[in-house]
């Protein structure tokens, strides 16, 4: 995949991804908040923010928060999202290999599901010069538990990789011993690590379930295709099997892995 393919695989995503993928709660962002030791006015720089999930929340908080991201599209709907929440959020485009110490430091840099799909140890040690040594970053992501009511979870997932999820570098990678990314922190000088999560539980549609995999580049509108539409029959069908009345519940753990450098006091 070239690089600016790469860059804008998230472009048809955006439609869906405000609405259908799984928020962080905003607990979990001021306990962040706080055990970093942010105040009001800190400069805080959400790296990969897509529509600005993170980026709204911690700028509600009132941090000066900058969002950045490669995909004009993403900026937009979080300068839209910003705009609803009433806060005001700075706007970059640009991906991690954009970061520079002629941005400025910030107090905390954090990643939403975006961390993956960066050069790692290239991205941290760019870090090191960008947070300031009283600063960290938080890296967020979600997991679903294998409880009886995310049955629903193993069904799309293997809808997905008849479609060509599996085949993904990166869901590949996720397999191997790379997937986590402890490695690459302890290898980095934010070697202090603190997790954090909050579980949540709520009700989902089949619609919801359809739109959260079009949210997804592994299995966006663009990817696909000719096949989109199949994708999203062949998804309803196998969903409607396991409960006729199309209605689930989806219990998931959204986490946050807060990496600072040792001894630093929040």
């Amino acid at each position: 995949m070239n690089e600016a393919h790469q860059r804008r695989r998230f472009q048809s995503t955006v439609v869906y991804y405000q609405r259908y993928r799984l928020g962080y709660p905003d607990r979990l962002i001021a306990r962040v908040a706080r055990l970093s030791g942010l105040q009001p006015g800190d400069p805080v720089l959400d790296l990969g923010a897509g529509t600005g999930m993170l980026a709204v929340g911690f700028a509600k908080l009132g941090m000066a928060v900058t969002a950045m991201d490669p995909e004009p599209a993403m900026l937009a709907e979080c300068e839209e999202a910003a705009r609803a929440a009433g806060v005001t959020v700075c706007l970059r485009q640009g991906s991690s290999s954009d970061l520079s110490v002629s941005m400025g430091h910030f107090r905390l840099v954090t990643m939403g599901r975006s961390f993956h799909w960066m050069d790692r140890a290239a991205t941290l040690e760019m870090l090191e010069h960008v947070v300031t040594q009283d600063g960290g970053v938080a890296l967020f992501h979600d997991s679903h538990p294998p409880v009886a009511e995310n049955s629903w979870f193993k069904v799309m997932r293997e809808v997905q990789d008849r479609f060509g999820r599996s085949d993904e570098p990166h869901i590949k990678e996720r397999r191997s011993n790379h997937a986590r990314y402890e490695p690459f922190l302890f290898a980095s000088q934010f070697r202090q690590l603190d997790g954090l999560s909050v579980t949540v539980r709520q009700p989902l549609t089949i619609d919801d379930l359809v739109g959260r995999a079009f949210s997804m580049s592994t299995c966006s509108r663009e990817k696909l295709g000719d096949r989109a539409d199949e994708f999203a029959s062949v998804l309803s069908a196998a969903l409607r099997e396991l409960s006729p009345d199309g209605k689930f519940v989806e219990v998931a753990e959204l986490v946050a892995l807060l990496a600072r450098r040792p001894g630093a006091d929040a």
